[in-house]
Parts: structure tokens; C-alpha cells; sequence
């Protein structure tokens, strides 16, 4: 097996990802959908070996920033399918899990998120918090990353505007989630609209 490659959604992922990531209502064909196998590096600098879906139009662009980042021993603790975790975005963000296709909504919302279209990529989630206030109260997700609200705390596997990662998402035309929005911050995430 390759370090890092690109692969179409055969029956064999295609039956790992069905009825999780993958719903009965997914509104993007399988064929629009690749599965990326990669190397990474976590905070000892441990090689693991990691894998994400994501949408074709982004494949490409996707492998280079993990090649560049693995390049430069970026430290990114896990990326697993997130159906390793039922398509639980919670349990997969508690993991710090980072992951890529899930087809379902925005948070607090009835829109598809950038998410379900394999459009958005979510790096060290559990570090890199979503910060929201809903009805006046402040929701932070994943629910046990409130010790890294805080971003001007020095913490492992904290994104900044300037670190390599952000650098390399923002070179592909992703938007970060950590400077786009006035009334919610999210940290962890990149999406592109393509």
C-alpha cells in the first residue's frame, strides 16, 4: 500500500461507510466521493497511518497538505473514518479525532454541512474547539474541550492563524473556521466552496 493515495469508493469501503457516514438520504453519489489513505505523525512522533473521505473536487489538494504536513512532522493525533465512531461527530471530536465526509446537518441548523458534501475537513477537533452561543447559552463542541477555549493558552495541537496547518489550507483556497465568523469560532475546521 501506497503512503499516501487516492482510491475510489469501492463496494468494500463503500459497505464500511453505508448506513453511518453515509446515509439513506445522502444526497452526493459514491463516485463523487474518494477515500484517502495517508501518513501522519501525533505529538511523539509516532508514523501512524490514517484514512478520511472526502468529495473529488478536493482529493488532490487534500493529499498535498498531508504530505506537507507529515513533511514537517505537523503533529495530528488521529484521522479514522468517522463511521469508526457510527458517524458520531461528537464521539469522534472527543477523540480529537480529524475526519472529513459525514452526511449531516450544521449544528443547530437544517442545512447540510460542508461536511456532507466531503467539502470540509475538521484537524485536532478535540484542541480546536466549535464555540457558539444558542439561545444565550454558550455551546462548545466537543463538550470536554472547554480547557481549550482559551486561545491564548499554550496547549498541544492548538491551530492558529499562522501555524503550518492553517497556512496550507488557506494556500488551497479553504476558509478556517477559527477567523470567518463573528458570532461562532471553529477552530478545528476547513471548508472550501467549490
Amino acid at each position: 500500500m501506497e503512503d499516501f493515495c487516492i482510491s475510489e469508493i469501492d463496494n468494500k469501503i463503500f459497505s464500511r461507510i453505508a448506513g453511518k457516514s453515509y446515509k439513506v438520504n445522502c444526497s452526493i453519489p459514491p463516485g463523487e466521493l474518494r477515500h484517502l489513505s495517508l501518513l501522519h505523525k501525533n505529538l511523539s512522533g509516532e508514523i501512524l497511518r490514517g484514512e478520511m473521505i472526502c468529495n473529488v473536487k478536493i482529493a488532490d489538494d487534500l493529499l498535498d497538505i498531508f504530505k506537507k504536513l507529515f513533511a514537517a512532522n505537523y503533529p495530528i493525533e488521529k484521522v479514522r473514518l468517522i463511521d469508526e465512531y457510527d458517524a458520531d461527530d461528537e464521539l469522534s471530536m472527543r477523540d480529537n479525532n480529524s475526519s472529513c465526509f459525514n452526511f449531516r446537518l450544521v449544528s443547530f441548523t437544517n442545512r447540510i454541512s460542508w461536511h456532507g458534501y466531503g467539502l470540509a475537513v475538521d484537524i485536532n477537533p478535540l484542541y480546536n474547539p466549535y464555540i457558539k452561543t444558542v439561545d444565550g447559552k454558550k455551546i462548545i463542541a466537543p463538550d470536554n474541550s472547554a480547557d481549550f477555549e482559551d486561545r491564548e493558552k499554550n496547549f498541544p495541537y492548538k491551530i492558529t492563524a499562522d501555524d503550518l496547518c492553517c497556512r496550507l489550507f488557506r494556500e488551497k483556497n479553504f476558509i478556517w473556521g477559527g477567523d470567518c465568523w463573528d458570532d461562532e469560532k471553529d477552530y478545528q475546521h476547513f471548508f472550501i466552496q467549490k
